[in-house]
């Protein structure tokens, strides 16, 4: 198997960065809060932002049209904390 390393620090894949974005992950921070890719050395960031590039991101189309990108979250916080009480 052909693995092409993006982030050599951790032993992350382009498969995994790309996974990750199809999971939602928009920013190369929030690769990094899935993977830990770009925490180390940071040498791979540019990489990691190649391959995000400007596709479509439902909180990034949120923020282009003015629309609060965390809307919606307080409410599934809530409901976690209230079936947890």
């Amino acid at each position: 198997m052909n693995r092409v390393y993006v982030c050599n620090c951790f032993g992350v894949t382009e498969a995994q960065v790309k996974q990750h974005a199809a999971d939602g992950a928009c920013t190369p921070r929030q690769i990094a809060s899935a993977s830990k890719a770009g925490t180390d050395c940071g040498s791979c960031v540019r990489s990691i932002q190649a391959l995000l590039g400007r596709g479509t991101c439902p909180r990034r189309e949120l923020a282009d049209q003015g629309q609060p990108v965390l809307a919606g979250l307080d409410v599934g916080l809530e409901t976690t904390l209230n079936e947890a009480a």
